[in-house]
């Protein structure tokens, strides 16, 4: 099903990383979002070869791996999450040298790669769903996919109710090979993506090889998307209810595409596969779950870590994060799991604006120009302190690209650039995700500001991003690029990832906890609070003297504490 590359599988000797098999209980990882990372080619697109220039980026940064998305072929319907073909690089981000080189440059630094995989559904342009388009009804073809008849006398209406997670029906009709009205398939996003039937052991087998391949070429794991939605309920149930939202059984029984018992075989023959290479391959999933039903992802013989979206989605607010730290915790305790933190990704508005909102967000509706505004200064100060709250936390941190910048949500987009499906899906009345993906800015001046030297990027950069670059906030002392790489130096000489968080008495509106021999504390008020006496200030994300102003997070060490 998946057209394979000539060129031979590499196995690059990991000359750079340490022979650590719990790596990932501690790790910060870094999302890289190929199309907006750097652009070496000059086509105003991110590719492979600008990751690997600046890989350095990274290292210095400090982060212990890096998460690619999708790199593809793909018509990019959704961004590259429509793979036409998984075992391959799309020409637009390069060659499989060009992987073999990021990957190798990447081991050298100290640098793990984990890739991303998209098993729920491919692209409409996948070989194997046109085959499945050209066949007949009750075809092997057919099989691989979720093909079924309508309902009503003429068959035109769609075999079930279920709603797309990108608005509209999640089925789309085709026409025969005759031209008559055919049979629906199912698509849980954009009808460009048709869901894989997981049912079906002919996707189990293709899939294992689409593991192996990568590993095979030295890839040090995975990030599973949407791998709660493999397995659909027996004979897809009507579920009058949305798709998208909070997934979580409602009287006792879990949406029929979510979260079925079918998944955890699936992830428990992958980690026996993983298992079998050097014992430091990870899977990690991506699934909107509450965390006691994402901990059943991660017990000890299924995957490794599961994104804490409940974390991401937590406001502003002291007891909120106070309660979903505690939820976490111990629901991935209970299997033994690390839990994992994070405030940002390509599919969520950057927490630099969502913080500058006082009230809910729809996290991945997007802004246009014509909307509410966040409050810029408001937003970063919050976002550097719950970045600096989040990299304190005991277990894995993962950060998105641009976020050690301070970026904001580019919120001034041209509504005509937009890519996101969900915006013509929604009748253009949901702007998407594309405000979080604008290539990144390297340099304060210069075509794209870094980006590459084509000022026409694929999205365009707002005019004000040369004041966020690299080079305009690496040597600026208390600039957000700074505080990141200080609190990641911090976080690994102290064992943080590693450490206990044991909670500490504190006046309303703050969060004090200590972890090992950090003690932190986060004003959420609106008065500044005193620090402890005796107290040696590590870092603060907003200068301090005596008292934490609001908004601000410190890491600082006591009298009895200090080594």
């Amino acid at each position: 099903m998946t057209t394979a590359d000539p060129t031979p599988a590499l196995a690059p000797a990991i000359t750079g990383l340490p022979a650590d098999d719990t790596w990932w209980r501690t790790a910060v990882i870094y999302q890289v979002y190929p199309r907006s990372f750097a652009d070496a080619d000059g086509d105003g697109t991110g590719d492979l070869p600008g990751i690997t220039a600046h890989l350095d980026h990274l290292a210095d940064l400090g982060v212990d791996a890096l998460w690619l998305s999708p790199f593809y072929p793909s018509p990019q319907r959704d961004g590259g999450y429509d793979v036409a073909d998984y075992r391959a690089v799309d020409p637009r981000y390069g060659t499989l040298a060009d992987f073999d080189a990021l990957l190798a440059r990447a081991h050298e630094l100290g640098i793990r790669v984990i890739v991303d995989l998209v098993p729920n559904h491919c692209s409409d342009q996948h070989p194997a769903f046109c085959a499945a388009l050209a066949a007949a009804p009750g075809s092997d073809e057919r099989a691989l996919f979720h093909f079924r008849d309508g309902r009503g006398p003429d068959g035109s209406l769609p075999p079930n109710d279920w709603t797309s997670m990108f608005e509209g029906p999640a089925w789309t009709r085709i026409t025969e090979a005759d031209g008559s009205p055919g049979q629906w398939y199912l698509h849980l996003f954009d009808p460009g993506q048709p869901d894989w039937n997981w049912d079906n052991a002919a996707v189990r087998e293709d899939f294992q090889e689409t593991l192996r391949f990568w590993l095979d070429r030295g890839t040090d794991g995975f990030r599973v998307d949407v791998c709660d939605a493999l397995v659909k309920a027996p004979g897809l149930p009507d579920w009058p209810r949305p798709t998208h939202g909070v997934i979580e059984p409602v009287d006792g029984v879990m949406p029929p595409m979510w979260d079925q018992e079918g998944i955890h075989e699936i992830f428990r023959t992958w980690r026996r596969l993983l298992d079998t290479y050097d014992g430091r391959r990870i899977l990690c999933a991506e699934a909107w779950l509450p965390p006691e039903r994402a901990a059943r992802i991660i017990r000890a013989d299924e995957m490794h870590q599961a994104f804490n979206f409940r974390f991401l989605e937590t406001p502003w607010q002291a007891d909120a994060l106070r309660d979903v730290i505690d939820a976490s915790l111990a629901a991935n305790d209970a299997v033994g799991a690390p839990t994992t933190w994070v405030l940002s990704n390509h599919d969520v508005m950057r927490h630099a604006s969502r913080f500058g909102y006082e009230g809910p967000v729809e996290l991945e509706h997007g802004v246009g120009a014509d909307d509410p505004q966040p409050d810029r200064p408001l937003g970063l100060r919050r976002a550097r302190a719950a970045t600096a709250l989040m990299l304190a936390l005991p277990g894995s941190a993962y950060l998105y690209q641009g976020e050690e910048l301070g970026l904001p949500e580019a919120t001034a987009l041209p509504d005509a650039a937009r890519q996101d499906p969900v915006w013509e899906r929604s009748g253009h009345r949901i702007r998407g995700r594309d405000g979080c993906r604008v290539p990144l800015p390297w340099t304060a001046e210069g075509p794209a500001f870094g980006f590459g030297d084509n000022p026409d990027t694929w999205l365009p950069q707002p005019a004000d991003y040369g004041s966020y670059a690299v080079s305009a906030q690496r040597d600026r002392p208390g600039s957000t690029l700074r505080l990141y790489r200080g609190l990641l130096e911090l976080r690994r000489r102290h064992r943080l990832g590693a450490g206990d968080l044991r909670w500490t008495a504190s006046p309303d509106q703050v969060l004090r906890f200590a972890n090992g021999p950090v003690e932190v504390m986060a004003n959420f008020g609106t008065e500044p609070v005193a620090l402890p006496a005796g107290t040696r200030l590590l870092a603060s994300s907003a200068p301090v003297t005596d008292r934490v102003p609001p908004d601000t997070t410190v890491w600082f060490t006591t009298e009895s504490r200090q080594a």
